[in-house]
């Protein structure tokens, strides 16, 4: 379904008034056990959603995996699901080789969509899913973003608009985790056709994305990108420059050689200087503000009332998007709010491997870090997309 046709065929304008919304879960490994079928199910119990069935390649899987959950139709090809079972909204846990194909056919069945980051592989490929949503009312593809969502960043986010702590000035964002070789042993970890990216793209995309979100729109970007420890065709660290559109500076690293683990974003404003550090989700008390000395305490305690406690996770945005599915509203990290943090990754990629600064805006059809991320950079793209072997030949020879 392109934009020109509107919403899905034999969809009513408000197709989930008065009923629960049907959901479907794609992939069945960590991410939908731990993640997806909890939010789904807590929205379950309060009389949201219903999961009517799982996706996957492994039949065995599949069956244990809607054994366990309760989940009532198994299937191993998703295109009969989706004729069949026909649900609202579909979660897509694979990997990310896989996200750009099964979004599309679950936007054309008139399936609303959530999908794990990273979203696609490139803008290219962003491009083309966002070309399949409705134009008004849905179906939408949203990005698993749940650091956006919860208590902690809602206040913040709602601070630094609102200008109460004076403009933003200096930011840092922060993800350097560790990942050993037994982590990269899995086939499609580092490499560019099937994971898109190194740490830059796969891990670093949360925290820059919250970083966007809360600082707003960027201008221009000057990175590196090192492969210093792991045997991978991407990097395994990147740093970055990065100004705002508000004149504001930042630094950005990404790690997977950081035996410290640590997610962290600072932010200095005129007035005060807010932090968040933590690891893979934050709640209220994982946020810190550091007021100017010649703030006054009344200034203070209004700060840091960031109210009642709600962490960020899967279910809060969740809950976000089915409120979006019912009243027929793009989701926020869907559509032009979902590309941004794409757009800076993609952007850091090539000024680290063009050594050039690159212009929000820039990275567009023809620009070859448009339809790969190492842009077919010598030392950094695979040996087929460097010598000119199409992306099509690579496929055909792998499924040989």
């Amino acid at each position: 379904m392109s934009k020109s046709t509107g919403s899905a065929p034999n969809r009513p304008a408000t197709p989930f008034e008065g009923r629960r919304i049907r959901a479907a879960v794609i992939g069945t490994g960590a991410i939908a056990r731990g993640s997806h079928v909890p939010a789904l199910a807590r929205l379950a119990e309060e009389g949201e959603t219903e999961i009517v069935a799982a996706v996957d390649v492994a039949e065995d899987a599949v069956q244990k995996f809607c054994a366990e959950a309760g989940i009532p139709h198994a299937y191993t090809d998703l295109d009969r699901m989706l004729e069949e079972q026909r649900p609202d909204l579909v979660a897509i846990c694979t990997p990310p080789t896989l996200h750009r194909d099964q979004t599309v056919a679950a936007l054309r069945a008139g399936a609303w969509v959530w999908c794990e980051k990273p979203p696609v592989l490139t803008l290219a490929d962003f491009d083309a899913v966002e070309a399949q949503e409705g134009r008004d009312g849905g179906p939408y593809a949203a990005i698993v973003f749940q650091h956006r969502f919860g208590s902690g960043s809602r206040h913040v986010r709602r601070l630094i608009a609102e200008r109460t702590m004076g403009r933003p000035l200096v930011a840092h964002c922060q993800t350097t985790w560790y990942r050993n070789a037994a982590y990269y042993a899995v086939p499609w970890r580092g490499r560019w056709e099937t994971e898109g990216g190194g740490p830059t793209m796969g891990h670093g995309i949360h925290q820059m994305d919250l970083l966007l979100d809360l600082m707003g729109p960027w201008s221009e970007v000057r990175a590196m990108a090192g492969r210093l420890v792991h045997d991978v065709e991407t990097e395994d660290v990147s740093t970055a420059l990065v100004r705002f559109e508000s004149g504001a500076l930042a630094t950005i690293v990404n790690s997977v050689l950081s035996p410290d683990e640590v997610s962290r974003i600072r932010i200095d404003c005129e007035r005060a200087t807010v932090e968040l550090t933590h690891l893979y989700g934050h709640s209220n008390d994982n946020w810190r503000i550091t007021p100017a000395p010649d703030v006054s305490d009344e200034d203070v305690a209004v700060w840091r009332d960031f109210g009642t406690d709600v962490p960020s996770s899967h279910l809060e945005q969740l809950r976000e998007l089915v409120a979006s599915m019912r009243a027929g509203e793009r989701p926020r990290s869907s559509g032009a709010d979902g590309r941004t943090s794409l757009e800076l990754i993609t952007a850091l990629y090539k000024s680290a491997f063009t050594d050039t600064t690159v212009r929000a805006g820039e990275v567009g059809p023809g620009d070859p870090f448009y339809t790969a991320l190492h842009g077919g950079a010598p030392g950094w793209a695979p040996p087929a997309a460097s010598t000119g072997e199409s992306a099509t030949t690579v496929s055909q020879e792998a499924s040989a």
